[in-house]
Formats: structure tokens, sequence, C-alpha cells
């Protein structure tokens, strides 16, 4: 018997995968899908299930653990977002080409926007490149849903799916259904085959033309027995528009056409947009004069079409080629198709709700008291002449010290930092180079690159900001933490500094991360020491996250204004949310609201102007 509860769409696709009898969940965090994973544990013990849920240490691991499982015959899912399917994409544009055994669902969330990303790549192309079949959620219920249809699909045809839900989906709440664990009664047995298991060229070869026929069967299903997932919602009598709309943004479309009172738009739904159901989709065309695709964030339904003729999108202009489709951008974009253009913009109607709620907005910042913060600004005093690479992780937010002069991806800080290095080599200049990762990071990417600069005798500074957690994406653990998801399943902690020696570092130092001093000195020092030697030097600043911090009696701080001369270094240079700066008494003071009294700002002021209120 089924019993409703209210859940965040990523809870929601998580109680799907432990229902569907998911065996190994496996996912490395990135917002916005880092609570599904937590989620598949959490339900994982509340339903006594036997399910293996693993972080992997990126998401390339996680993908290969959860493909090879589903090898033996186990349900099977890999959990990330969509730039992780960038680390992943070896394993998977591979392991599309073979007959999986087990079924094994890919579930990747975009971020149109971006709200916390890199890109906004849109993850269905990554379907249809690679050639599998991909099911894209309107509401957080119809995610779920589509969990156990994408897990019977993989299986009916041995082929990987694709779940993919966008950021909305994501982060709404709905009330969905919750039931039992499917009941699967099957051999968990792996079964050696070659011709089946083996990427070589020949296997290829073969597998390749078997893939393109899946992909006709799959488009055939999708055409007919998957009408819960796609269907017409038609206008009553002739329709002035029709509007074909996939994932989140027919969810949209049918809000604003039933809060504007229109009956005369008829609206394609579109759940599978790979491979497209092409002809239910050029039988709506046929039936319009005027036809609009909206979809997030790149034409994949739009670029499927046979005839653009009377098809209006992103090919010709109608539709933003950038940004993600919020209810007042197609609110435009539908009028717009109408011949009715709304009078005041989007942006016009936030600037004046913005106005009205009496709202400065401000860039991110890192937390109060993050130890990052006082990491970078030991680096930037330190050598102030030095590049400073830096990497995806709240530290990214060093830009505002000016601490992040190139982010690429994760683990590139050490990458770069080699790139750098060797064009000042071949130069003939000396130039500083001091690189900052994370601890989840560093285990992340950064070690294939750590170890080549080992070989190739790279000189540079690599500082791991170690906050003991995966802050950024919600505070998962990772291998220098040691914790794993489910109760009593324990795993062993890596040390960094064994990881650092290990790659063949010679010069690792661990720090406190709050002592701006010993981080100035130390900085100076593994610069001189990989100048000298012509090999890289790792620092390891380490200090706990304030977000994992105990409860502490508090200190408070104070700006002396006698000492304050109003020269914004510690604005400037700190950019701490407890620092603000009164432009009419041009004077720095600490705004309680936001100061944990870390005191680490006490070091920073180049005057002695912030104290500990006791010291006044």
């Amino acid at each position: 018997m089924s019993t409703k509860a209210i859940l965040l769409g990523n809870e929601a696709i998580a109680r799907g995968i432990v229902e569907a009898g998911c065996g190994v969940a496996t996912a490395y965090p990135g917002t916005p899908s880092s609570e599904i994973l937590p989620a598949v544990a959490k339900f994982a013990d509340e339903l006594g299930t036997s399910t293996a849920v693993e972080w992997g240490v990126n998401e390339k691991v996680a993908f290969e653990m959860a493909a090879s499982a589903a090898f033996s015959g186990v349900r099977s899912c890999a959990i990330m977002k969509q730039v992780g399917l960038n680390v992943a994409a070896d394993p998977f544009m591979s392991a599309a080409h073979f007959d999986m055994k087990g079924g094994m669902l890919l579930v990747v969330a975009d971020d149109p926007g971006p709200h916390s990303s890199q890109t906004e790549q849109d993850s269905r192309f990554f379907a249809y490149f690679a050639k599998v079949p991909c099911f894209d959620p309107a509401t957080a219920a119809e995610a779920k849903e589509m969990v156990f249809d994408a897990f019977d699909l993989s299986e009916k045809y041995h082929i990987i799916t694709i779940l993919r839900p966008s950021v909305r989906v994501d982060h709404c709440r709905q009330d969905v259904d919750l039931n039992e664990v499917i009941k699967l009664d099957r051999e968990i047995r792996f079964e050696k085959d070659p011709a089946r298991w083996v990427c070589l060229p020949a296997s290829v070869r073969i597998n390749h033309p078997k893939l393109n026929q899946k992909n006709d069967e799959i488009r055939e299903d999708f055409e007919t027995k998957y009408s819960k997932y796609n269907y017409e919602v038609p206008a009553k009598g002739r329709a002035k528009l029709g509007i074909i709309a996939s994932g989140v943004s027919f969810s949209i479309v049918v809000d604003i056409l039933k809060a504007m009172g229109r009956d005369d738009v008829s609206v394609l739904k579109i759940g599978t947009p790979v491979p497209l159901p092409i002809k239910m989709v050029s039988d709506f065309i046929d039936r319009h004069s005027n036809v609009l695709v909206l979809e997030e964030t790149y034409p994949v339904v739009e670029m499927q079409l046979l005839d653009r003729t009377k098809v209006k999108g992103r090919w010709n202009g109608y539709v933003p080629r950038a940004g993600e489709l919020l209810p007042e951008v197609i609110e435009e974009i539908i009028l717009k198709s109408l011949g009715e253009e709304k009078q005041i913009g989007a942006d016009s109607d936030l600037k004046a709700a913005l106005e009205d709620l009496k709202i400065t907005p401000r860039k991110p910042m890192l937390c109060p008291g993050c130890p990052h913060r006082a990491s970078v600004f030991a680096i930037r005093q330190a050598i102030p002449s030095a590049i400073n690479p830096s990497d995806i992780g709240c530290y990214t937010l060093s830009v505002n010290q000016k601490g992040a002069d190139a982010v690429m991806d994760m683990g590139a800080s050490v990458t770069m930092a080699s790139g750098l290095y060797l064009a000042h080599k071949v130069a003939g200049k000396e130039q500083p180079i001091v690189s900052t990762i994370g601890d989840s990071t560093f285990f992340h990417m950064g070690i294939p690159g750590l170890v080549s600069a080992v070989y190739n005798k790279h000189a540079f500074v690599l500082c791991i900001l170690d906050n003991r957690t995966t802050a950024m994406t919600g505070a998962q653990s990772n291998p220098s933490v040691g914790e794993k998801l489910r109760k009593g399943d324990e795993g062993r902690v890596v040390e960094i500094d064994s990881v650092v020696s290990g790659c063949g570092v010679n010069y690792v130092k661990t720090l406190e991360a709050y002592d701006v001093e010993e981080g100035k000195k130390l900085v100076k020092d593994a610069w001189e020491y990989a100048k000298a030697h012509q090999e890289p030097a790792v620092l390891i600043f380490k200090h706990p996250c304030m977000l994992l911090r105990e409860k502490q009696d508090k200190i408070p701080m104070k700006v002396d204004p006698e000492k304050c001369i109003g020269c914004k270094f510690c604005i400037n240079f700190f950019n701490c949310p407890g620092l603000v700066f009164d432009e009419a008494g041009k004077k720095a003071y600490i705004d309680e609201r936001f100061c944990v009294s870390c005191g680490v700002c006490s070091k920073v002021c180049p005057h002695g102007a912030i104290v500990a209120m006791e010291e006044v």
C-alpha cells in the first residue's frame, strides 16, 4: 500500500532508485545533484535493502563502479551533475556500445543558468552523442516514475539510460507516492564474454550497428508505449500557436497559459527527447502553422526535427541561446510568438521587485570564518608577484581576494601551474607560481597532475586547502575524512600528506590555516625550495569548515576608529562579510550579524586597527 510524502525532487529520484531494486548506487557530489545519493542511503536504511551506496573519488570512478556492477546483472545507477559527465565521458561513450546485463541508470542533473557550474551544457546532447535514450522529467513525481521505466528500458534493450533532471526539478518539492521495493528474483553473476565486455575496435564494428538498431526500436517505443511522457494538451478550437516543450519548460508553459487564461495554444509534451519520437512531433508540426520549441538549454529537440520551416526556436532567434528559461522569459517568448509582445521585460520586473524589497545584490563570498580566506590571504601576502591558478570549490571565491588568476575545471590548478611554469621556462623567465586546490578536489583530479609535475620536474607551490569536507556541494565526505553513507558502513581515512609523498613530492608540510604569519613564512620557504630543486613543493593548509565547527564562546571583534585610516585593505584583500566599510565615516567596522569571532582579521589590518573587544 502506497503513502504520500512531500519530497525534494532529488529525494523523489532517490526513492525511485531504491524502490526500483537498485543494488549499487554511486556518485560524486555536485550541485544540483548532491542530495540524491545521501537520500538513497537514507531510504535504503529505512526500507532495509542491501543497496551498496558509495561516493566515488570522481565521476569517472563512480560511473565505472556502477557500470561494472551492471555487467554482473545487478541494477545500478551513477549520479552526477552535468560537468561531471565530462569527467565520466570516456567510460560512458565506451559502455554505451555494450550489451548491458543488469539495468543501468545514469542520473545527470543539469544546471541551466548556470547557478553553480562552470557551464550550462545540456546532457541530452551527451545522450544523443552516445546514442543512448534520455528521459527529461517535468516534475519531481514524474522524475520518480521515470526511474522505473528507465531501468525497465535499460534491461529490455541492454543499454544505459539517462535520467536528466534540471535544477528546477531537482530542487522543487512535490507530493509523491511512496511504495515498497520491487523484488527482483535474479542471479548476480558475471559471465566471461570478451566480445561483450572488451571494447576492442573489432567489437565496436559489430556493436555500433547494434546500437543504431536499438535506437530505432527505442524511438518506436517512445512513439507508442510511453504516451504518459509524450502527449498533446490540445487547444480549444483552432490553435494560434503550437508549443513543443521538453522537461521543466512544459510545466512552466502550462502554468503560464493557465494564468493568462489562454485556451488557443496547443502544447506537445516531450518527456523522452532522445531519441525523439519524430512521427508524433512531425504530425504536431503539420497540424499547426505557427510552432514554438521550448527546451533547456540547447536545441536538442529542435535539431532532430526533419523540417523547421514553420518552427520558432533557437535557430532563428525566437528563443535565447543562453540562460535559464525562467517563467517571465517563457511568457515573453510565447507572447512574441503570438505577435503580442509584452511591454515590460523580465529584467524590468526583476529590477522593480529588488527596489520594492530594498535588496542590494552582492557578489558571492566565502562564509565568515572560512579557513580558505585566511589561507589565500597568507598566500597572496607571501608572494604578491606570484601567478595563482585555482580550482573548483568554495575557494574559487578567492577571486574576490585576487587569489584566483585562472580557473578551468577540477584538478586544473595543478596542471595549469605546470603549463605556466613551462611557458616561462622556455622564455627564460623565473616566475613564482602558487596554486590552490581543495581536499576533495585533490583526490578527484589533482593527483595525476601532481605526478606529472614530479616526473617532469616542474617548479611551483601547490597549496591544498583541507577543510575536512566537500563543502561547496553540501559537506559530503571524501577520502581524507573516511566517512561513508550507510549506517554501520565504515570507510578508511586516506591521509593527504601520505598521498602527496607517495606521488614523489619531497617537500610536504601541514600547517594551521588560521595561522597567517606561519602561512606567509612557509609559502615563501616552499617557493624557494621549488625554485632551487626544480620540482613541486606542497603545503597543506588544514582547518575544519566553519559549518562543522563545534559551538564555542565568541570573542567579539572591534575596529578601533582611532587606528583605522580607511585604506580598505581589509575589505579588498580579506573580503569577509563581517567586515564592512562605512562610506560616510570612511572607516571599516564589524558587522556583528555575520562575525563568528575567528579572530583572523586581527592579523590582517596593517595598522593594527582590528582587535578583540577585550583588548579595547
